[in-house]
C-alpha cells in the first residue's frame, strides 16, 4: 500500500500542442457538451410529462437519456479544461473516481442497449403477450440490473490498477483516465491486469452485444414476415432509433478497444475516444427525437399547452400506460367525472 500514499496526483497532457486551434476546440467541444445535456433532458421532461410516452420503450429511453448526462459529464468537464487551459493535474483519487465513474456509464449502457432491444423484440414479435410480459415489474428488474451491473463490474480492474506501483512520470497521454494509458505509468508487470480486465470487458460487451444482434435478427425475420409494406416500414420505425445509437455505440468503442494497445497512435486512441465519449452522447438525442415521430408528437403537444392560456384545460388524467391497468384507469377517470 506504499504506493498509493506516495501518489499525489496524475497529470492529463489532454491533446498536446494544437497550434492555436485549442479554443476553436474548445468552443466545438463545448457545444456538443451542452447540445448532450439540454437534448437528454428533454427527452426526460417530454416522457415524464406525456401521457402517451408512458410505456417500456420510453421508460428504457428515459434511463438511457439520464446515463448518457453522466456518461458524458465524467469527461467533457475535464477534458474541456485541458483545451483551454492545457496540462491538467488530477489528483489520484480524482482519476481513480473518473476511471471508476466512466467504466461503469460505459458497462451500463452496454447492459442498457440490450434490454432496449428485448424490449422490441416482445414489440414486434408477439405483440398480444407483450402487456403481460413486459410489465412494470420486468422493466424495474432489467433497469436495475444495468445499472447494478454496471456499478460492480468496474471494480476489480479499479482495485487492481490503482494498486500497481507507478514509477514513471505521472503523465497520462490523454483526456482522461483511460485503462491504457494508465498502465503504461505501471512499473511492475501489468499482464494479469490486462487479462482480467479483457476477460471482463469481453463479458460485459460481447455478451450484451450478442443478445442485441439475436434480438434484430428475429426482429428481421418477424418484419419480412408482414405482407403489407405499410406494416413493415411502420415496424422499423419503432426501432430504427435505438439500431442507429446501437450501430454508432459498438462501432467506436469496438474501433478504439478491439485494436491492441501496442500498435494504436496516442493521437489516434485519443480522436476515436472522442467519438464515444463526447460525439455519440450529443448523436443520440438528436436520433431519438428527429427519427422518433411520438417524440416530435410529444414535444409539439406540450409547446401547445404551455402556450395556451391558464386554465384552458380540465385536470390532468393519468398516464395512459401499460403499467396502469385498465380498471385502475377507469375507476381514476370515473372519480373525477364524479367530481
Amino acid at each position: 500500500m506504499g504506493n498509493l500514499t506516495a501518489i499525489k496526483e496524475f497529470l492529463l497532457l489532454g491533446f498536446g500542442s494544437l497550434h492555436g486551434l485549442q479554443f476553436f476546440l474548445f468552443g466545438m467541444f463545448l457545444g456538443m457538451y451542452v447540445v448532450t445535456l439540454l437534448g437528454n433532458l428533454l427527452i426526460l421532461i417530454v416522457i415524464s410529462l406525456d401521457r402517451n410516452l408512458q410505456t417500456p420503450m420510453y421508460f428504457f429511453l428515459s434511463n438511457f437519456s439520464f446515463l448518457e448526462i453522466w456518461y458524458t459529464t465524467s469527461i467533457a468537464p475535464k477534458m474541456l479544461q485541458t483545451l483551454l487551459l492545457g496540462p491538467k493535474v488530477i489528483s489520484f483519487v480524482g482519476c481513480v473516481v473518473q476511471f471508476y465513474f466512466f467504466g461503469s456509464m460505459a458497462v451500463v449502457e452496454c447492459f442498457l442497449l440490450a434490454a432496449m432491444s428485448y424490449d422490441r423484440y416482445l414489440a414486434i414479435c408477439s405483440p398480444l403477450q407483450y402487456p403481460s410480459l413486459m410489465n412494470l415489474h420486468t422493466c424495474v428488474l432489467l433497469a436495475g440490473g444495468s445499472w447494478l451491473g454496471g456499478f460492480l463490474t468496474p471494480v476489480v480492474t479499479v482495485a487492481m490498477t490503482f494498486q500497481l506501483p507507478f514509477c514513471a512520470a505521472y503523465k497520462i497521454n490523454h483526456f482522461f483516465c483511460d485503462l491504457a494509458p494508465v498502465l503504461k505509468l505501471a512499473c511492475s508487470d501489468t499482464e494479469t491486469v490486462e487479462k482480467t480486465t479483457f476477460l471482463l470487458a469481453s463479458f460485459v460487451t460481447m455478451v450484451p452485444f450478442l443478445l442485441t444482434v439475436a434480438s434484430y435478427i428475429h426482429i428481421v425475420a418477424a418484419v419480412l414476415r408482414i405482407p403489407s409494406a405499410a406494416g413493415k416500414q411502420r415496424a422499423f420505425s419503432t426501432c430504427s432509433s435505438h439500431l442507429t445509437v446501437v450501430t454508432l455505440y459498438y462501432g467506436t468503442l469496438g474501433t478504439v478497444y478491439a485494436i491492441p494497445t501496442a500498435t494504436q497512435a496516442a493521437v489516434l486512441n485519443k480522436i476515436f475516444s472522442l467519438f464515444y465519449t463526447v460525439v455519440t452522447p450529443m448523436v443520440n438525442p438528436i436520433v431519438y427525437s428527429l427519427r422518433n415521430k411520438d417524440v416530435q408528437k410529444a414535444v409539439r403537444r406540450l409547446m401547445s399547452q404551455w402556450a395556451s392560456p391558464k386554465g384552458s384545460s380540465g385536470p390532468p388524467l393519468p398516464p395512459r400506460s401499460i403499467f396502469f391497468s385498465q380498471k385502475s384507469l377507469d375507476f381514476f377517470e370515473g372519480r373525477q367525472a364524479l367530481g
